[in-house]
């Protein structure tokens, strides 16, 4: 018996290698993802990670089954990413300035004195140079989904409170291993010494460094109070966290499981950057009611310091280039009119 001319091609169509991959494109398996941090559990970062676990769960019918590790128990945000890179961990988040000595452009986020105000840094990061930038990771074994806050970094130390671009002489600061942070507190002064942020409580407490700069969301959530005296309110750099997975493990998932992964990231992106901004001034009130002295620098100050950044400044520009600069400065204008 002949079989009918539409069910022979029917099943040609099945069984044809873009039938195939088309219903692979689909499919949504069954699977374990490994979620590294720096900071710990009752952080933003982790009530962030906490909620793009749970949209994971909720979009795949808990088939995608996100496991998470705080406070750099898969290891400091170099090695996790070296293991992304590897295929022996699928996600993480993490500062972009560790990620200078991988792709050279993320360099331009940590321009001194980029940004000032969280607005602007939404719209370039969120716009098209910041995919541009994030784009970039791909040849280098990594896949950048979005961009989360850690918000505007503070000084913080046991010697003395900042009030003048002399003051940070001689004070030996704990900055992130990256060549542009180094240098910008070189031309300030500062002894700056390279540290995993793993190793920053420890260093602090045994005075083996003088100070640190972060966020006022990570010197709460992390107990800096506990061994710094002064906070100075520098708002220097704008620290942008991503967040990335590993290009061998993202390119044999499917393409809905792409889809679920990418739309939970931002959904816990814009939790993410809601909650550090409505954390960060209630953070600064329980940094001072925890004993720190604060002092803000004023405006004429901030100008020296950016004037004295400006070689650091030259250097970003020479690592990423020119063209990239202009690029984020046109996005920047565009934010202010």
């Amino acid at each position: 018996m002949r079989r009918p001319l539409i069910a022979v091609l029917t099943a040609a169509v099945l069984c044809s290698p873009l039938a195939t991959l088309t219903a692979h494109a689909d499919e949504v398996r069954s699977r374990m993802i490994r979620f590294g941090y720096g900071l710990n559990e009752n952080s933003n970062q982790g009530r962030a990670a906490k909620l793009f676990a749970e949209e994971v769960a909720k979009a795949s019918a808990g088939k995608l089954k996100m496991r998470t590790f705080a406070a750099a128990s898969l290891g400091s945000d170099d090695q996790m990413q070296s293991a992304l890179i590897g295929g022996a961990q699928e996600m993480m988040v993490g500062s972009t300035a560790t990620l200078v000595g991988i792709t050279k452009e993320m360099a331009v986020w940590d321009t001194p004195f980029l940004f000032t105000r969280e607005q602007q840094a939404d719209a370039v990061l969120d716009g098209p140079v910041g995919r541009q930038v994030m784009d970039k990771l791909e040849e280098k074994g990594l896949v950048g989904l979005v961009y989360w806050e850690n918000g505007f970094r503070n000084m913080t130390n046991n010697v003395r409170p900042i009030t003048k671009l002399e003051d940070f002489s001689g004070i030996k600061l704990r900055v992130m291993q990256n060549p542009v942070f180094l240098d910008t507190f070189k031309q300030m002064g500062a002894n700056a010494v390279p540290l995993p942020f793993s190793e920053l409580f420890t260093a602090l407490e045994t005075k083996a460094v003088d100070g640190q700069e972060n966020p006022y969301n990570t010197i709460l959530s992390s107990k800096f109070y506990e061994v710094q005296k002064y906070l100075t309110v520098t708002n220097h750099v704008y620290s942008p966290w991503i967040v990335t997975a590993s290009k061998r493990w993202w390119d044999g998932l499917s393409q809905t499981e792409q889809k679920i992964l990418l739309d939970a990231a931002k959904t816990a992106r814009d939790f993410e950057r809601q909650d550090t901004r409505a954390e960060a001034s209630k953070a600064l009130a329980l940094l001072k009611d925890s004993g720190m002295q604060v002092n803000e620098i004023s405006a004429d100050e901030v100008q020296r310091m950016r004037e004295q950044a400006k070689p650091a400044i030259q250097k970003v520009i020479d690592t990423v280039g020119q063209p990239l600069f202009d690029q984020v400065q046109a996005e920047l204008a565009k934010t202010s009119n």
